[in-house]
């Protein structure tokens, strides 16, 4: 059975940020995700957390400015020491929230950037983060992100983010493998997942092409989360879509899909 994790970015949106993870739980999740944790104090996360009996599955490193646009800053040369600044920010949430796993964002390069400067940023860049995140058995999450929702963002395919996991060669950097941003960029998701298992610590879906409810749009996730199963894959699967009206009813999908499996 799959491992659902709520994303709160854009679950339940109906109501406060606090408030959603009582709502979460309420609906049956045991477990939730979201981008950015940093405009409350880790404690009032933390005490969400306990009194709804969810686990935190991971949440993003600061991305730079994100009201400007910024998708991330590790691929940015020159932005070293404020990508330091914010993977010892987030490192200092997870040591009272808990969670296991960080995602760090890459970035989006402008048309004059430098690819060779920067990658060899990237890697240098989570390269740190992997060595700091390590001192408090952290994972270190990058994910590829098609270039149609983020025209421009560093990491869009399955198959480069392994490459650079494989050049970073730190144990805890790991892949986040979303099987919508897989879809829109490259398609034949399951085979891809199965493939590239071996690197994948986190898995997240949503329908496509326009992000609603996972039973909604062109992807069979009957079958995914069936192929999920039989992996022998152990890890969250975090719904991270846009609901097509409210929140609650469009969560039929989670019984008429999981019940399939």
């Amino acid at each position: 059975m799959p491992n659902l994790a709520a994303n709160l970015s854009m679950l339940f949106g109906e109501v406060d940020f606090l408030d959603r993870f009582e709502a979460a739980s309420k609906a049956g999740f045991t477990a939730v995700e979201y981008l950015f944790p940093y405009d409350y104090s880790a404690d009032e996360i933390n005490q969400k957390l306990k009194a709804n009996g969810l686990e935190q599955a991971l949440f993003n490193a600061p991305p730079g400015d994100w009201d400007k646009g910024e998708r991330g800053i590790a691929c940015l040369p020159g932005r070293q020491e404020e990508f330091k600044a914010g993977i010892k920010k987030a490192l200092e949430y997870v040591s009272v929230i808990g969670n296991e796993r960080l995602h760090v964002m890459a970035g989006i390069l402008d048309d004059s950037a430098d690819p060779q400067l920067a990658a060899d940023t990237y890697i240098q860049n989570i390269k740190y983060a992997a060595q700091e995140a390590d001192k408090q058995g952290v994972t270190i999450l990058i994910e590829p992100i098609n270039f149609i929702d983020i025209p421009g963002y560093f990491l869009n395919y399955q198959e480069e983010g392994v490459d650079f996991i494989e050049q970073i060669d730190e144990e805890n950097v790991r892949l986040q493998f979303d099987f919508y941003h897989c879809q829109m960029m490259q398609g034949n998701v399951v085979t891809t997942f199965k493939a590239l298992q071996p690197f994948i610590d986190h898995v997240q879906i949503a329908g496509v092409p326009d992000r609603h409810e996972p039973d909604v749009g062109e992807m069979n996730y009957a079958f995914i989360l069936e192929q999920l199963d039989a992996s022998g894959y152990k890890g969250f699967v975090g719904c991270e879509y846009k609901p097509k009206a409210d929140t609650l009813s469009g969560l039929g999908w989670m019984s008429s899909l999981i019940k399939v499996i």
